[in-house]
Order: structure tokens, then C-alpha cells, then sequence
């Protein structure tokens, strides 16, 4: 039996990937660079270096991204796969849009954009490798999130982001501006460290399938439930209804597989489902699907009127520069619109790339998902509970970025997310890495393995196995002898 449904098909497996970017066999323990990354994504300061603004992790990309191009192109990270390459074009497309829009200003914005974008993909993509890696940075994250909910709460209350506050002290460092917006549900926003109340949330939010059900099978159901709830609680907080919608779509995709889950195919039958009631919907509605799920996805009929004229306006500007796009040139609107924001990730690359840049994006993202999904890790429940953590938490996260816009700090976390899947395209259930030759070891030792340290496992029936192996999240546990 399996955790969660694992019966969508198989991929083929890959080869040539390393446990560890060294070769070195894995601890179980979050790899220093992925943890300093992640410190400092939670500093929200930056400083100017002559003509430059640098923040703590745009420097620390700067400095890790040479070698991390390197041990990616010498194949010392695994093998390179078609989003890579994908998402290398999207950079280089990026670039030619630019030049064409806006000459003076490629190299600027391309350095910036693309340190964030391939820098926050190739950190993960390179060091989070295996099981323990990954088990490792849903763990930091929970407590990360934790970390915040003392901050959110009296921001909830006074309106004050205290971290942004206490470094806005100190003489040559800048900080973002406190981003006031009328009370909702009588509490006021809470961004904490970032930019915007609405990146705080969603940041939160990528974190709670990770915990739910990453952490299923290496924590205990209370403090397992404990971490859920906190940071949904933190998620709450930013009061974004972007974050609210990750949130709902993974205690949704959550339940499908608790409760339908052990039907084969279950997931294409939910895929089925969406696709019978937005064609229902299209045809009904005097809107497009799209502009309904718009709609519909906000806390206030004002955010949705606003969001509904921008994806309108937004397509009849990827219409009429449909190649280059518009770089970094304002995009045509109605003269009522006095502000040039455009809540959405997808259509915002396609104004400004162009549908070509738009489709490389994209594309490496829907593929990376789609290959990772069809794995069969229905052997091996542990390694299915960190693939299925992990692609909830992206198909959530999909429909989200359809109603926010990411950049700078948030922009290298979402992708810094994506690329500690990648090593899902490879594993290989039952070992806890897929090594690149035989001159690198196993990882041995690792946490929350089912495998004895001397890499032996006994052979045993089904039916002597441990009942919350068997049936985990099962709707019908064993019956007690």
C-alpha cells in the first residue's frame, strides 16, 4: 500500500546524479549553503556598492554562482536536464528582449533578475540531493516560519514590522518601507521581513505541505500538526488573499489524497475534474475562466475588479508585442489605472519577454513538474510523502503566482523551492541517492531511513509490515488483533 496515491504512471530513470555536490556521503543535516541562503532571506536589508543595490543575499550570490555554474556544467551536480536548459534560454531570451526594448539597461537588470532566478534554482538544485537533504530543509523552514510568529503578531496589532524597524537603525542600510493597507477581518497586514504583506504570506505558504506531509514520516503526528498549524496561522497573518488561495489548494489537494487516494489515477481524475468545470464555466459565464478564477480569488471585490481589468489589458499587450514584449516599458492601461502593478508572475513575463520568453518559462516549469510526477516511488512511502509534499506545494503555488507578482527576495525563494524537487526526476526508491559513479560512497546514517545503517534491508511480506506503513492516512486503519 501507499501513503499518498502514487499511481499516475512511471518515468524512466535517470542517471548520473551525486548525493552531495562533494561526493561526500550526506548527514542528514541541512547543507550550510542552502542554510545561509536561507538566513538570509530573512534579513530584509540592502546597500548600495557604488552604482549597485546589493542586498546580504544578492552578495552571496554573486559569490556562490560562478562555482555553482561550474560544478552544474561539469556535471558534478547530476545530469542536466531539459528545465535547465529551458530556463537557461528563458535568461538568454530575457536578454534579447531587453536589448531590443531597452539597450542601456540589460545588463543591469538581466544581472539582477538572473542572480535571483538561476542563482536561488541552482543553489537547491545543487546541494539538496536525497531524502535526508530534503527532510533537512522542510524541518529549517517549519522553524524559520516559527521564528516569525512572535513579529507577525504584534504587527497584526500595531501596524509595526518590527525586524524592518530595528535595521532600519543602523547608519547605510536601507530597508523596505512599511507597507500600511486598511485593517481586514479587524487586524492589520503583517510582512515581517518582506517587501509586502502579500510575499510574507506566500512564503509562509509554500511552507505547509512541506510540514504536513514532507514531515510525516519523521515527526511525530502532535508536533507534526503543531508546525501545520502554526504556520498556517503565520500564513493567516499576512492577511493576502494570493497566500490564502496556496493555502486552500494544498488543504484541498491534501484531502483528495487522503480521502480518493488509494484509486489508481486518482490525480488524473482530479486533473479531469478541473478541466470539466472550467469548460463548464467558460461556457457559461460571459467571462473567461481565467477572469472568474480571478475573480474569485481575492477577499474584496475591488482587488478582484482590479485584477480581472489587468490580466484583460495585460493580454492585449502580449497581443501586440507578441515577440520581444515590452521590456521594462510601461504597458498600455486605462487612464484609471494610475498604477502600473500587475499582480501576476506569468502574464508580467510575458508582457515583458514577449510570448517566447513567456513559453521557456513556463515550460521548464510544467516540465519539471510533469516528469516528477509521473515517478513511481509507490515501493518506498517515505520518498513518496517528499515527492507529494513537494509537488502540492507547487501546483498550489502555480495558480498563486496567476494573482501576485514575485521579485527580488522572493523571486530567488520560489525558485530557490523549485529546484529542491529536481533530484525527484532521478531518485531511486529504496536507496537514499543516486550516485554519479562508483567511486562516490552511499550516503550512510541518514535520518528517518528504513534502511538498516549497513544498507541491508530485510525482505517481508506485506503483511508483516508495521500497520503505519501499510496504512498510513488510510480513511480504514487495520483492524487491533
Amino acid at each position: 500500500m501507499t501513503t499518498f496515491p502514487d499511481r499516475v504512471g512511471s518515468f524512466a530513470r535517470g542517471a548520473g546524479l551525486s548525493a552531495q555536490p562533494s561526493g561526500a556521503a550526506s548527514s542528514g543535516r541541512l547543507p550550510w549553503p542552502v542554510a545561509t541562503f536561507l538566513i538570509l532571506v530573512m534579513i530584509p536589508a540592502s546597500f548600495n556598492l557604488g552604482p549597485l543595490s546589493l542586498s546580504p543575499l544578492r552578495l552571496y550570490l554573486i559569490v556562490m554562482i560562478l562555482p555553482l555554474m561550474f560544478g552544474w556544467i561539469s556535471g558534478r551536480f547530476g545530469r542536466i536536464t531539459a528545465t535547465d536548459i529551458l530556463f537557461m534560454l528563458h535568461l538568454v531570451w530575457a536578454s534579447v528582449a531587453l536589448g531590443v526594448n531597452n539597450p542601456d539597461k540589460v545588463i543591469e537588470n538581466i544581472g539582477s533578475a538572473g542572480l535571483e532566478f538561476l542563482g536561488g534554482y541552482m543553489m537547491t538544485r545543487a546541494y539538496v540531493r536525497n531524502k535526508a537533504d530534503f527532510t533537512a530543509l522542510c524541518r529549517f523552514l517549519a522553524w524559520l516560519v516559527i521564528f516569525t510568529l512572535p513579529f507577525a503578531l504584534v504587527e497584526s496589532q500595531t501596524g509595526d514590522p518590527v525586524i524592518i524597524q530595528l535595521l532600519d537603525r543602523i547608519p547605510g542600510i536601507q530597508v523596505p518601507s512599511n507597507v500600511y493597507h486598511p485593517p481586514r477581518l479587524g487586524l492589520l497586514r503583517a510582512q515581517v521581513m518582506l517587501v509586502h504583506p502579500i510575499h510574507y504570506g506566500l512564503f509562509c505558504s509554500t511552507v505547509f505541505a512541506l510540514v504536513f506531509v514532507g514531515l510525516h514520516d519523521g515527526m511525530s503526528s502532535y508536533r507534526r500538526w503543531a508546525m501545520a498549524g502554526v504556520v498556517a496561522l503565520c500564513t493567516f497573518l499576512s492577511l493576502s488573499s494570493g497566500a490564502f488561495l496556496a493555502l486552500i489548494l494544498q488543504f484541498g489537494l491534501i484531502a483528495w489524497s487522503m480521502i480518493i487516494g488509494r484509486q489508481g489515477r486518482s490525480w488524473l481524475i482530479l486533473l479531469a475534474i478541473f478541466s470539466v468545470c472550467y469548460a463548464i464555466v467558460d461556457t457559461i459565464s460571459n467571462r473567461s475562466g481565467i477572469e472568474v478564477f480571478l475573480s474569485y480569488a481575492t477577499l474584496s471585490p475591488g482587488t478582484a475588479y482590479w485584477r480581472t481589468i489587468i490580466f484583460e489589458w495585460g493580454m492585449k499587450n502580449v497581443w501586440a508585442n507578441p515577440i520581444f514584449g515590452l521590456g521594462l516599458n510601461d504597458w498600455v492601461r486605462p487612464y484609471f489605472m494610475y498604477s502600473g502593478s500587475m499582480d501576476n508572475f506569468w502574464l508580467v513575463n510575458a508582457v515583458r519577454y514577449g510570448i517566447p520568453g513567456f513559453l521557456l518559462l513556463a515550460g521548464g516549469y510544467g516540465l519539471a513538474l510533469w516528469q516528477v510526477g509521473r515517478r513511481d516511488f509507490s515501493s518506498e512511502p517515505v520518498l513518496s510523502n517528499l515527492r507529494l509534499a513537494w509537488m502540492i506545494t507547487f501546483c498550489g503555488l502555480t495558480f498563486t503566482l496567476c494573482t501576485v507578482h514575485v521579485w527580488a527576495t522572493l523571486y530567488a525563494f520560489v525558485f530557490f523551492m523549485f529546484g529542491s524537487g529536481m533530484w525527484f526526476m532521478d531518485a531511486r526508491p529504496d536507496s537514499e541517492s543516486v550516485t554519479a559513479g562508483p567511486d562516490i560512497p552511499a550516503p550512510r546514517g541518514l535520518s528517518y531511513s528504513r534502511v538498516p545503517r549497513d544498507g541491508k534491508e530485510q525482505a517481508r511480506p506485506d503483511s508483516a509490515q508495521p500497520a503505519a506503513d501499510r496504512f498510513p492516512y488510510s480513511r480504514f486503519p487495520p483492524k487491533k488483533p
